[in-house]
């Protein structure tokens, strides 16, 4: 079971949690929605639950709850820019399909 972050995505982590001032690191999830019926979730942790699973990659620590777990097991978490546009690209082996917008996903 692993997740990692590319260098690139590390970096961009790392930039956030230093301009926040604080955080213990990312959290990865996913929750019910869109019409493929998943979308990923990112958010910061200050404080660990007691069932996360922690990962470290890159000097950035990835936090994830055991029922995402599930759907993101060897994901690989990146950053990207094309033209106008950046943001954060998950490459999930467990992916099946996605919604023509992009927005959402399904195992």
């Amino acid at each position: 079971m692993s997740i990692s972050l590319s260098e690139t995505a590390a970096d961009r982590v790392k930039s956030f949690l230093t301009n926040r001032g604080k955080g213990l690191g990312l959290r990865l999830g996913v929750r019910t929605t869109g019409c493929s019926g998943m979308a990923y979730v990112l958010e910061f942790v200050d404080e660990l639950n007691e069932e996360d699973e922690v990962f470290e990659s890159n000097g950035v620590k990835v936090i994830v709850d055991p029922k995402s777990m599930v759907y993101l097991d060897g994901t690989q978490l990146d950053y990207v820019k094309q033209g106008l546009n950046e943001g954060f690209e998950f490459i999930n082996p467990n992916v099946k399909g996605e919604c023509g917008c992009g927005e959402s996903f399904n195992v």
